[in-house]
This record gives C-alpha cells, sequence and structure tokens, in this order.
C-alpha cells in the first residue's frame, strides 16, 4: 500500500466493492435448469419437475401458479409482469455499481501516475536523488504501480461484467418468454 501512495486506499476499497457486486450477481443469476423455458413449462405442468433451482425455475413455478389462479388473461399478465419486475432488478443489482468502478479505476490510477510524476519532478527540481520518498525511481515506481493497480481493477471487472451482463439479459428474455408462453390461450393443459 506504500509504495503507490494514498491513490492506494482508493483502489483497494473499489476493489473489494467491485468483487462484491460481481459475486452478488454470480449468486443472483444462477438460471437453475439449462433446459428451454418451454420444456421447463411442460415438465413443471406434468408434475414430471417438482424441484425448483434457480430464478427461471422458480419464474416459471410463480407464473404457473397465476395462470392456474386467473387464467391465461390479461390480469394474469399484469401480475406475472409486476412479479417479473421484481426479478429483473434482482438480477440488474449493483450493475452500475460494477460499471462505475470499472470506469473509474482507471482514472484513479492516473491520479496516483500523475502525483508520482510530479514527486518526480520536484526530486529533479530539488535535486534530491536520493530523497526520503525515494527520488526519482520512488515516483516513477509510484507512477507505475498505480496505473497498473487501476488497469488490474478495471479489465477483470469489465470483461466479468459484461459476461454478467450477457447471462442477465438472456434471463430476461427468458422471463419473457415465460409470460408470453403461460399468458396466451390454450398453451396450458386443462387437466
Amino acid at each position: 500500500m506504500n509504495s503507490g501512495g494514498f491513490v492506494m486506499w482508493p483502489l483497494f476499497i473499489a476493489i473489494m466493492f467491485l468483487w462484491y457486486g460481481l459475486g452478488y450477481r454470480i449468486h443472483a443469476l444462477n438460471r437453475g435448469s439449462k433446459k428451454s423455458v418451454r420444456t421447463l413449462i411442460r415438465k413443471y405442468d406434468e408434475k414430471k419437475r417438482t424441484k425448483v433451482n434457480g430464478v427461471v425455475d422458480s419464474a416459471v413455478v410463480e407464473a404457473m401458479d397465476v395462470v392456474n389462479l386467473y387464467g391465461p388473461s390479461k390480469k394474469s399478465r399484469d401480475i406475472i409482469d409486476d412479479i417479473f419486475y421484481l426479478r429483473v432488478q434482482e438480477i440488474n443489482r449493483y450493475r452500475i455499481l460494477i460499471m462505475t468502478i470499472v470506469a473509474a479505476a482507471p482514472l484513479i490510477g492516473l491520479l496516483g501516475t500523475v502525483i508520482g510524476m510530479i514527486e518526480t519532478f520536484d526530486s529533479l527540481a530539488s535535486a534530491s536523488l536520493f530523497s526520503q520518498s525515494g527520488g526519482i525511481a520512488g515516483g516513477i515506481s509510484q507512477a507505475l504501480f498505480t496505473t497498473q493497480l487501476g488497469l488490474v481493477v478495471a479489465v477483470p471487472g469489465l470483461v466479468v461484467g459484461k459476461l454478467l451482463d450477457r447471462k442477465a439479459e438472456t434471463m430476461e428474455i427468458d422471463l419473457e418468454q415465460i409470460t408470453d408462453i403461460l399468458c396466451s390461450q390454450g398453451v396450458i393443459n386443462e387437466n
């Protein structure tokens, strides 16, 4: 922490928030079964599947309960949309925080670079090549280290964040398909 100067603390805090947000999203984006939405609906309807594993599985069960109660109607579609709105909020939680940290981390690293370069030029100006803070080598080291850490925070956060965004978009499409399939007339077999 000392080799990068005071800029290291904001970067360290950013790392903690970033990986907390990514971990939360990884956990929240558990789809459940890999089967198609239509197959899941059929299996739950035929009682061949009863175990709920993840977001899509539980969404199918909740939507089927609503449709079984109100029938495939506009009212059931509105209720399912309200329920799924909360699910969409849940799977997108911390998305903005992650992208903000990914954008800010290199800038914080750049701030450390500027501070390190100022220290280097101060050492040159005062001809104190062997100053307490390390002189030229210490300033350049601080500049490079903070830039490196800013990129180490941003690049993995960007890659993992985009993968999770893609998974969230797929889940949102699955939720829309559940609504469309269950709320259209004649899809569920009346036993």
